[in-house]
């Protein structure tokens, strides 16, 4: 193993760049709006303990074994999973976790850039004044009118790739880290300007009380699950990006201490977000569960008619911008950093070659809103909505699953506990019993939860007089096909392990 060698494609300079560039990472759209409102919606500063409680169960751990894999491997995590498994004398079904990871984020940043250039095109639109003489309506019809211009909505899906592979060509510490140092300060600077506007101008006490008042009469059932389903999702586990930004970890730096850091300034960054735009939301008397509506015809039409609102408005679409940008860094981090390595080219090269082909695909998500919106790549999902269901709620959870269970099951004791290096033998055999017996059920809720009907949790979907739930033509196919390959995934990886299972001392 190269486990206290620096990988090929360098290192971070210290502790706090890979900090900055795992929180990054996570920062993404569910941080500026969908966290913000699921707080909200689901008891406000009761639903935020459950949620750092999950936090603490689901991200935390798989994070802190995704990093340590990472930093053990120094390699892409494509093959940083074949020496791991070498080392480990485990099953080559393990493999596939590396693939599985690059294979995610690539197709989520081919959709994701499409929904970035939203923001970038919004920022151009607020900073001109488009929204300063238009009713609501006319703001609805100019979010209508992009979603329906291909043409327009290339443009900004190119420049976003544009943007996204010109930093990570520079390479780790001139392109990666110099941008993220630079970004994710002026993110947080973004954050508390927009929270002063809104403190000023809306109502920051409803947003308060809306967040963070505790209403434990909302934590039901679903409550509970969209916050163990959000713990997972937001730390960006399960698509590379973290494995591969752990190549870079600095060698004593403590894995323990800066995952916890990074999932408090995730969290941060979310509530932050939220005490920004609520503020205007519950002064202009408009609905905070709007979704994306609110985002790309509400809040731009509503800042449009304040004072200053052109202008803050403007900072709020950056902000967005910012966001999405750092984390499409981290999503095309892992599979150039394979190319490198396989083919022996050029970062610039290979990150191109990568860009491009994600470009491509992203093609067909431009295209899901307008031309091609009948075309069904699964059944009643557009190509965009195909890659996002795939992603989210089949690779994600199940490659991060089977980043719990290899390190829990798969890697060797001593290789783990060398690698997480904490000096409390205790804490370790804490997260490790935690990491292979609480997390991967935990996972497993989160994973079987995306693939139930939408009317498990919403009677209103469900059609008394013929019985269908939701979207009866995908569901079945959907639940039975993800359950089928869930199933042979896991049994594939079980049936390739040496031993199943390792105690505490071995």
């Amino acid at each position: 193993m190269a486990n206290n060698n620096e990988s090929i494609h360098g290192a971070w300079r210290n502790r706090w760049t890979f900090i900055l560039a795992a929180t990054g990472s996570a920062v993404g759209l569910g941080n500026i709006w969908k966290f913000p409102y699921i707080t909200g919606e689901y008891g406000g500063g009761a639903f935020v303990l459950v949620y750092l409680m999950c936090i603490a169960l689901v991200g935390i751990p798989v994070m802190m074994a995704e990093v340590a894999m990472g930093r053990r491997g120094r390699q892409s995590p494509i093959n940083s999973m074949k020496a791991l498994v070498s080392e480990a004398k485990a099953g080559p079904g393990w493999k596939l976790i590396g693939w599985m990871g690059a294979l995610a984020g690539f197709l989520i940043l081919s959709f994701y850039s499409v929904v970035a250039g939203w923001s970038l095109s919004y920022v151009l639109k607020l900073a001109t004044g488009t929204f300063s003489e238009v009713d609501q309506a006319l703001a609805g019809a100019e979010f209508e009118g992009l979603l329906g211009d291909p043409g327009t909505l290339m443009i900004w899906h190119t420049l976003f790739m544009i943007l996204t592979v010109g930093v990570v060509i520079r390479g780790v510490n001139k392109g990666i880290e110099s941008t993220i140092s630079v970004l994710m300060p002026l993110l947080f600077v973004l954050l508390v300007v927009l929270i002063g506007y809104g403190a000023s101008k809306g109502d920051i006490m409803s947003a308060v009380h809306f967040m963070f008042d505790a209403d434990f009469s909302k934590l039901t059932k679903e409550a509970v699950l969209v916050a163990l389903g959000h713990s997972f999702f937001t730390l960006s586990l399960g698509m590379g990006a973290i494995m591969a930004y752990g190549s870079y970890m600095p060698r004593n730096a403590s894995i323990s201490s800066t995952v916890f850091t990074v999932a408090g300034l995730d969290t941060l960054v979310a509530l932050l977000a939220g005490l920004a735009i609520f503020p205007i939301v519950f002064a202009n008397g408009l609905e905070p569960s709007a979704g994306p509506g609110l985002m790309f015809v509400t809040l731009p039409f509503t800042f449009g008619q304040m004072p200053g609102g052109q202008f803050f408005g403007a900072l709020f679409f950056i902000l967005v911008a910012f966001a999405a940008w750092s984390s499409a860094i981290s999503l095309i981090e892992p599979a150039t950093a394979w190319v490198v390595e396989r083919f022996k080219i050029s970062r610039a090269k290979a990150c191109s070659i990568i860009g491009v082909i994600i470009w491509m695909l992203g093609i067909g998500s431009v295209l899901s809103f307008n031309d091609w919106s009948e075309f069904h790549l699964l059944p009643g999902k557009t190509i965009f909505d195909s890659f996002d269901f795939i992603t989210a709620n089949i690779m994600l959870p199940l490659g991060g699953l089977l980043i719990a269970l290899f390190v829990g099951f798969g890697m060797k004791y001593h290789h783990a506990y060398n690698e997480m290096n904490m000096k409390n033998a205790g804490l370790f055999n804490l997260w490790y019993v935690v990491l292979r017996f609480l997390t991967p059920i935990a996972i497993a809720i989160v994973f079987i939860n995306g693939l139930l009907p939408e009317c498990s949790f919403d009677s209103e979907l469900l059609n008394a007089e013929t019985g269908e739930c939701g979207n009866s033509t995908f569901l079945m196919p959907r639940f039975i096909g993800g359950v089928v390959l869930a199933i042979a995934y896991i049994a594939i990886i079980a049936m390739s392990l040496k031993k199943t299972s390792r105690g505490l001392s071995s």
